[in-house]
């Protein structure tokens, strides 16, 4: 090849790309430094190559604005939850209530978060959300903090910092992340000490333990993300905090999941909750905020007031503190539970779960009559009946009954599925054995109209989804 038939030759110069009135306005909304980097990735794959050259100026401009369009998405973008698993912790676990949305957006300005307005001094951050927790929970006091896994790093360091942590060899268990219940005792600067077996632990093995004045806590792992049957036996709360009273020593109930709703309400009785926990004499109980509560990702410490105090003063609890929009957001939440029945329609988590499977057909019914009055043929698409589930590692082997829109794909499945993730916005969405299905379950009811225009995209109906 001559060096005029080299197709690298009509790759322009930075400056020359510059210097076109397109990449002028870019450089206007986006900054020099940052327009010259675009322009230089795409003449990079032009000789490397990757890119075809383009032999005019509309298609030079074209490439530019495509690599500008990529990198200015922002990563953390609003999604349409198709998949029927309702914590979906890719998806960012519980969507929030309208008035928690409303309140994080009026806290991202100034705001009361440690300040007084009565008194027209410092205040503590803790204290709206403290005491609605404690009402909610029963507990002396609380507090908050960044995500379970701190809280429950919190209570261990504050609690047992140095000693020992009785625990259940069966509730050793890894709570998401690749972390396990092990390392986060470690790294609380406590000693893990295991007892009884995997299937069987009993009351008496704990006492054991204790017997030689070493330990600082007892802790009991709610097993929230899988199931234990069979030839089993556990140590309840009331028996654990009996025998912590008499020994000293106090009892951390590491729930997760942080269920405040009735759980026969929802249909999950057996799920323990933070007020049966606290009633039962555990010292400490720390939960989610953005789990079964349905609040924004946080972490809580609930219990007797002098332990709360000791994790309050405990210099990790400044490492581990939320910050104002979070806390606004829980309070939000939290002030929603007052009325129990506005709760269930209110959080978007327990509205979701508490939906009755009828209602659900209904609505992909509906989503299915608009596919077709949009040009999807008959037969390319069915409503069948299917499971939704909680996700997010709580309330493992429950199944919710529910209705899926159905797409014959094929061997297109993949394609279709990228289609639906590539849509405005983006519909997350699963397949199985060549059929792709979308369960509204998780879906907010304003959002159908979307979901069935973008599944209809896909099988014959309207224009390619962008």
């Amino acid at each position: 090849m001559s060096g005029n038939d080299d197709p690298r030759r009509l790759v322009p110069g930075v400056d020359r790309v510059l210097a076109r009135p397109w990449c002028g306005q870019l450089v206007e909304a986006h900054g020099r430094p940052w327009v010259v980097a675009r322009v230089r990735a795409v003449l990079s794959a032009m000789r490397a190559g990757v890119v075809q050259a383009p032999e005019t100026d509309g298609a030079l401009r074209d490439l530019v604005l495509a690599e500008a369009a990529t990198a200015a998405e922002a990563w953390v973008r609003p999604v349409v939850n198709a998949t029927g698993v309702i914590l979906h912790t890719n998806l960012g676990r519980a969507p929030l209530a309208t008035e928690a949305r409303s309140a994080m957006a009026a806290a991202a300005g100034y705001c009361t978060v440690e300040f007084d307005l009565a008194a027209g001094e410092r205040g503590s951050r803790y204290e709206r959300c403290r005491r609605l927790l404690a009402e909610m929970v029963g507990a002396e006091d609380a507090l908050v903090v960044n995500n379970g896994a701190g809280a429950l790093a919190l209570a261990l360091a504050a609690l047992a910092g140095g000693r020992g942590v009785v625990v259940s060899h069966g509730e050793l268990v890894e709570i998401g992340g690749g972390f396990r219940v092990p390392e986060v005792v470690e790294a609380a600067g406590a000693r893990l000490v295991p007892v009884g077996t995997t299937n069987k632990t009993r009351t008496r093995d704990y006492a054991r333990a204790l017997s030689g004045g070493q330990a600082g806590a007892v802790l009991k792992v709610h097993r929230s993300n899988f199931r234990l049957s069979g030839f089993t036996e556990e140590a309840s709360v009331e028996n654990l905090a009996a025998l912590g009273a008499r020994a000293g020593v106090p009892v951390i109930h590491d729930l997760g999941t942080g269920l405040l709703a009735d759980p026969a309400a929802l249909g999950l009785e057996g799920e323990p909750t933070p007020a049966q926990s606290v009633a039962a004499g555990a010292g400490l109980v720390v939960f989610s905020g953005d789990k079964l509560l349905g609040g924004p990702q946080a972490g809580v410490v609930a219990g007797a007031e002098e332990l709360v105090r000791r994790a309050k003063s405990h210099p990790l609890c400044r490492a581990l503190r939320c910050d104002k929009v979070t806390l606004a957001g829980l309070e939000a939440t939290l002030a929603l539970y007052r009325d129990p029945a506005r709760a269930l329609q209110a959080v978007p988590v327990l509205r979701m779960i508490a939906t009755p499977a009828e209602d659900v057909r209904g609505r992909a019914c509906a989503a299915l009559e608009a596919m077709f009055a949009a040009g999807t043929p008959p037969g390319a698409a069915t409503v069948v009946e299917g499971e939704s589930v909680i996700g997010g590692g709580a309330c493992p082997g429950v199944r919710l009954p529910s209705a899926l829109v159905s797409l014959d794909a094929g061997d297109r499945l993949g394609a279709w599925l990228a289609g639906l993730r590539a849509h405005d916005p983006p519909v997350v969405a699963r397949g199985r054995s060549g059929s792709l299905l979308a369960d509204l379950r998780t879906v907010d009811p304003a959002d159908d109209s979307l979901v069935a225009t973008a599944l209809a995209s896909l099988s014959g109906g309207g224009p390619p989804a962008s």
